[in-house]
């Protein structure tokens, strides 16, 4: 019943199979002591009823209170372990559930990341865990608890009579045949209800992100006139979904309640034909009141059940991804970055074609060439931040790909185009170049990358909050704040995939003087697209079409006739001297 499949099917983890074990047992503990509870009271019915015909002396008051007191007291107490088995232990389930796919998330590809939005990444780990914890604490135990409980029960009635038992259970299989019957028109109205609850998430946050550009361009109504389209959209399937699963859950009830009086009916014709007395069908109608209880909560929510297999596989899907894993030591006789015949494609569209070169240790190489040529890939290549197609790139005659790449990672610094900072101080989106480094230490990488100018015009200084991702800072002193991180970090490779372009011309030169004194004996790959960013590189990279068309120093290319490099920097420089 628990197997390897169940644990799938509900996206749960080793401990929480064992959870739902838990939950089962003392929902089926609560379930047979209820049923107890309807003993009692049968038995003091037919005590009555046999001082009212037989002149029996009535039950000892001392006895029936006794038994009434014992039945709260472990009535009490089972119920309290099944809330706790049911509740309690699921609740803290679903935060090791939550770590745990933070923790394949961060072992997983950036190539992974491409192919998912966050905004549906953010609605697996939110919106889909909370559907699914749902199921694990209200669903799953009293299911399949009221599964063996009425099994239970339904060998104990048909031991005493089969006519009334069948009369009385017979709506049961035939309600879950139909709940089960409708999980395929179910599940399908779910994921079209996901994929419009993702729409939504992913309208929400395009709008906020582009508010600015959305204003600049006086567009604000078709933007919320859309967004309002999908929100609409989400809500008409969300209320197809819900009718749908009601009306299916609202017909199972009533054909289960229908066991009622078809008990009543037989129990009636048994008793005109001798084959029972009243008390056995009095057994069986209270009998009636409590094996029909325990599901009433589970017909509410099996539908619900069916639906959380949909978020379980979103769940899945994260789970079964194909992690960037290796070796936990690296230790490279240099670092020297060596692409060899370097193939990769970004889903179906092939980006490098072949592509081969040689970073020296303690040299500046330059990756330059027309967009889209493959530079800013190269660079995330070299850092393991995606898996090659085909090919090698060795650090120090290490295979990178048999690297682990957090491991990897202490040997690199990174500079990218996209700054990412986060809503903190100035001092501690530094300091995530190095955890521990100090204050000063703080301060002097800072100074190194020009950053001394704005922050003491902060408010607070280097303790300053700077917003989401940097919100309060411009673009070049965003920039800044991230050479400063990767200048701290102090790592033997740097990658500088445009890091001077956001900034003015005196900051872009005095930044370059700081990277050309401090990288000084480290291995740097640099991207850009100005040529004057790579006038000082030691060796020049030219890539067009994903292929390497040239190679050498700078002097080397310039003086190349008919040359990518050449005719770039010519262009370039030709464009210096215009005016509007």
């Amino acid at each position: 019943m628990f197997g390897k499949e169940f644990q799938r099917k509900y996206a749960l983890t080793d401990q929480g199979v064992q959870n739902i074990k838990a939950g089962t047992f003392w929902t089926v503990m609560v379930n047979l002591a209820v049923m107890g509870g309807m003993g009692i009271l049968y038995l003091m019915m037919k005590g009555f009823a046999a001082t009212l015909t037989e002149g029996k002396p009535l039950p000892g008051a001392l006895m029936i209170l006794l038994l009434v007191l014992g039945f709260l007291i472990l009535s009490f107490l089972l119920h309290l372990r099944q809330y706790r088995s049911t509740y309690g232990i699921v609740y803290r389930e679903v935060k090791s559930v939550r770590i745990s796919l933070a923790e394949r998330l961060r072992k997983l590809p950036l190539g992974y990341f491409g192919k998912r939005d966050l905004a549906d990444l953010t609605e697996t780990i939110m919106g889909d865990v909370n559907r699914l914890e749902h199921v694990w604490s209200h669903c799953l135990g009293y299911l399949y608890g009221s599964y063996i409980s009425t099994a239970v029960i339904a060998v104990m009635l048909f031991a005493c009579s089969w006519k009334l038992a069948l009369s009385c259970l017979w709506g049961v299989p035939v309600a879950f045949l139909l709940l089960f019957g409708s999980r395929k028109s179910s599940a399908r109205n779910s994921e079209d209800t996901k994929a419009a609850a993702v729409q939504v998430a992913d309208g929400i946050q395009e709008t906020i992100e582009n508010m600015r550009e959305i204003r600049a361009v006086n567009q604000e109504e078709r933007f919320l006139k859309e967004l309002n389209d999908k929100i609409d959209r989400h809500e008409s399937r969300m209320i197809r979904t819900e009718l749908t699963n009601g009306i299916f859950v609202n017909a199972a009830s009533v054909i289960m309640r229908l066991g009622v009086a078809t008990t009543i009916l037989t129990g009636i014709n048994m008793i005109l034909s001798g084959e029972i007395g009243f008390m056995t069908l009095f057994m069986f109608l209270l009998v009636i009141t409590r094996v029909y209880a325990p599901f009433d909560q589970a017909l509410a929510l099996i539908s619900e059940m069916f639906l959380s297999q949909v978020s379980a596989n979103r769940l899945m899907e994260i789970y079964d991804a194909e992690t960037a894993e290796g070796s936990l030591s690296f230790a490279p006789e240099s670092h020297d970055i060596v692409f060899e015949n370097v193939y990769f494609s970004y889903d179906h569209d092939q980006v490098l074609k072949g592509v081969s070169f040689t970073a020296k240790e303690g040299e500046v190489t330059a990756l330059v060439g027309p967009s889209g040529s493959g530079k800013s890939t190269c660079a995330r290549l070299a850092a393991r931040l995606w898996d090659i197609d085909s090919g090698t790139i060795k650090v120090g005659g290490v295979n990178i790909a048999e690297v682990d790449p957090e491991t990897l990672m202490t040997d690199y610094s990174m500079v990218f185009q996209d700054v990412v900072l986060f809503d903190d101080t100035v001092m501690e989106n530094i300091r995530l170049g190095r955890h521990g480094a100090a204050d000063e230490e703080v301060r002097a990488a800072a100074r190194a990358a020009n950053c001394d100018e704005f922050v003491d015009k902060l408010p607070q200084g280097y303790h300053t909050p700077i917003g989401e991702n940097g919100a309060r800072l411009s673009g070049g002193e965003r920039q800044r704040i991230s050479i400063a991180r990767a200048l701290l970090k102090d790592a033997p490779i740097v990658l500088l995939d445009e890091a001077t372009a956001s900034l003015d011309v005196e900051n872009e030169t005095k930044v370059q003087g700081a990277l050309s004194r401090l990288l000084s004996g480290k291995t740097v790959l640099v991207i850009a697209h100005r040529m004057r960013t790579v006038e000082a590189a030691d060796k020049i990279v030219v890539l067009d079409d994903g292929r390497v068309a040239e190679e050498g120093s700078p002097e080397e290319l310039l003086a190349k006739e008919n040359g990518i490099f050449k005719h770039m920097t010519q262009l370039q420089n030709a464009s210096a001297g215009w005016s509007i």
